[in-house]
């Protein structure tokens, strides 16, 4: 049987299928009755991320569906024979709903027809948009009418199904169990690298981009751009170094777009184009292609941590540190030894912090650099610190041994190091976006490299002060000076913790704020009483270590009640919107030019970019002029939505600024750094 054979023979029995039931009198809605008890052959339920979910925000629905045993729903393009489940919506007025994100499928073999299904328990995934400016508590009613095809080896019934869920405005708290990251992490990821592809005389072959390294089982690519494969030819999957290579037969036109099956419920999401897909014999031929992106990616990473040590959270610790040395005349072993201990806490903090968010990845997170501060829990403990600094920085009080800014010790120098890291996470810069969102498509020996990379950078300052003896001997020579420099330094500190505080408010409104100002003053007391005994020639004192202890316990347990609105709900311009993809697709299709940013509260560079070019009064006019549709991606609460998003435009986080030019496939990736002149001229 031909491949058009074939196609027109699967379209046949499927309409004649659906027409037989409806001719002996079987309509849609009794279809159910072949079931046992009169049950559906698809068990369904509709389920939410959040019973109350935030206005102008979004909200995940899952499609819970579970097959009786022996019967088969199917996937988005069913193959040869069946048909996609048709869903019809009926929503709140100016509320919208996505397509459904499908997970991945498995093959289904019958008299020479390949279907696409799912034998067992699966869960497609769709965003609902919630409109702008509803109060909470406003009732959101949700009901999804469901038709569908139910099939058994020999038997296949049309059904259908009406789902409800009665959905009220609220705060957006996840409310939904652990079910949630299994459907998630089952949904596939979008491949970055572009795929290509070579067709010849019926014969196909995909030349797929994946690492050498990774992991792949039960390879299979799923073709859901229609009658561009034989979906029932058989499909050989070969390595070609960092290539995956699939020879099947076909006859496409144009772009393939499909589902690549790298494990038993993981995917990839794949566009191939016309191109070079021919093996090339050699594993090194290709086998350095991963390796050049991760050195490129180090560079990144390594120039990106540099820039943060100008910040204001860490330029105090790092000044007091290397003064520390000029203060101790440290010899060159012990200059040494503590510029190795500083870069050793550095690392340690940035590979962990790499560790996590990867593992998060991999378990269908959308976690991100600082992807910590989108918990307020973590912001308070931030917060206590910066102000523990403040205070240790104005003299108030002095670390106990071995102490982390002022002193020497390779064990301070650790510590030091460790705290420089913890603190400058908020920050990001130039080079740093590129750098971690190369890393999370890299392979994991390579990302984790990257990261290292991130943390040498960031110590690099130290490190060649302790092994540039000529460095070390222009630093001023001690004297009085440096104890009044060190109360100048204190202000930048509070400065941060100032930052944070207005982060707080934003994340946890007026009850957070209150409650992180009497934890600070509760933490100010102590430290004050251990300041006293110290300048009484007394030790720090057991009892003030206990309070603060108590202290730092009480903000990492008491998990804050989220505000119900955040800035992007409430943008600068009264012609800004919050962003969804739902607007960004509205809007293209109207053929308008659109400047997408992806912003959060306690992103520093955001909210510099924010005030001195994207709000300012040229690009505010320049954009008018030009009916640049501007929106506002707020990830301070980590949307996993928008981290979805963020993540397939290769970054690792916040900020990431693009601008659709009417008519472009693709966005244009701005840099991390803007100036109004560059916005100015977008249009032109």
């Amino acid at each position: 049987m031909t491949f058009a054979m074939r196609a027109l023979y699967g379209a046949l029995m499927t309409f004649s299928l659906a027409l037989v039931a409806v001719m002996i009198g079987v309509p849609p809605a009794a279809a159910d009755a072949f079931g046992p008890m009169g049950t559906p052959h698809l068990a369904m339920r509709l389920v939410t991320e959040s019973d109350h979910p935030r206005a102008g925000q979004t909200v995940m629905l899952a499609i819970d569906t579970r097959p009786e045993a022996g019967w088969h729903g199917y996937w988005r393009n069913p193959g040869d024979a069946g048909f996609p489940a048709k869903l019809d919506w009926t929503l709140p007025k100016g509320a919208t709903a996505s397509a459904p994100q499908w997970p991945v499928p498995t093959t289904l073999l019958i008299a020479g027809l390949m279907n696409y299904v799912y034998e067992r328990p699966y869960a497609p995934l769709v965003t609902l948009n919630v409109p702008a400016g509803l109060a909470a508590g406003t009732a959101l009613p949700v009901k999804l009418h469901i038709s569908y095809l139910v099939c058994t080896s020999s038997l296949c019934v049309p059904e259908d199904q009406t789902l409800s869920l009665a959905l009220t405005v609220g705060d957006g708290a996840a409310t939904a169990g652990p079910a949630f990251d299994g459907w998630r992490a089952a949904i596939p990821k979008p491949l970055d690298a572009a795929a290509t592809y070579q067709a010849k005389d019926g014969a196909v072959t995909l030349a797929v981009p994946l690492p050498a390294s990774a992991s792949v089982k039960d390879a299979y690519f799923f073709a859901v751009t229609e009658h561009a494969l034989d979906y029932a030819a058989p499909q050989t999957v070969t390595r070609d170094g960092d290539r995956l290579m699939i020879a099947t037969k076909g006859k496409p036109a144009g772009a393939i777009e499909g589902v690549l099956r790298i494990g038993p419920t993981l995917g990839l999401t794949v566009r191939a184009t016309p191109g070079a897909a021919a093996a090339s014999g050699s594993m090194a031929s290709t086998g350095d292609g991963w390796a050049w992106s991760a050195l490129v990616a180090f560079a990144g990473a390594l120039l990106g941590g540099l820039i943060l040590n100008v910040m204001p959270c860490v330029f105090p610790i790092l000044s007091l540190k290397a003064l520390s040395l000029a203060r101790a005349n440290a010899g060159p072993r012990e200059a040494r030894g503590e510029a190795l201990a500083y870069t050793g806490g550095v690392v340690m903090v940035c590979l962990g912090l790499g560790v996590v968010i990867l593992a998060l990845r991999a378990g269908g997170s959308s976690a991100g650099w600082a992807f910590q501060l989108q918990d307020s829990r973590s912001i308070v403990v931030l917060l206590l610190l910066s102000v523990a600094i403040a205070f240790n920085l104005a003299g108030l009080f002095e670390v106990p041994m071995p102490r982390f800014a002022g002193r020497g010790g390779t064990g301070g120098a650790f510590m030091t190091g460790a705290l420089a890291a913890f603190v400058a996470t908020p920050c990001s810069g130039p080079f740093m976006g590129a750098a971690l969102g190369a890393a999370l498509v890299l392979p994991w020996p390579a990302a984790m490299a990257v990261f290292a990379g991130l943390g040498i950078g960031l110590a690099l300052p130290f490190l060649l002060i302790g092994f540039v003896p000529a460095l070390r001997s222009r630093l001023p020579r001690p004297g009085a000076w440096m104890e009044r420099l060190r109360r100048i330094l204190s202000v930048p500190m509070w400065l941060t913790a100032l930052a944070l505080f207005w982060v707080l408010g934003r994340q946890a409104g007026v009850d957070g704020v209150i409650f992180a100002l009497l934890l600070a003053m509760i933490l100010g007391l102590l430290l004050w009483v251990a300041g006293g005994r110290q300048h009484r020639g007394l030790s720090f004192g057991l009892v003030p270590v206990i309070g603060i202890v108590l202290v730092i316990a009480a903000g990492v347990t008491t998990r804050l009640r989220p505000v119900a609105a955040g800035p992007a709900a409430s943008a600068v311009a009264g012609a800004d919107a919050a962003f969804s993809e739902a607007k960004l697709d509205a809007l293209r299709k109207q053929g308008r030019p659109v400047f997408a940013y992806f912003t959060a509260d306690w992103c520093l560079t955001c909210k510099v970019n924010e005030k001195a070019a994207i709000e300012t009064a040229g690009v505010r006019s320049a954009f008018a002029a030009k009916k640049v549709a501007v929106l506002v991606g707020d990830w301070t609460n980590g949307d996993p939505v928008l981290g979805r998003f963020i993540q397939a435009h290769n970054r690792a986080g916040v900020p990431l600024y693009l601008y659709y030019r009417p008519g472009a496939a693709e966005p244009e990736v701005l840099p991390q750094v803007l100036t109004p002149g560059m916005l100015e001229k977008l249009g032109g």
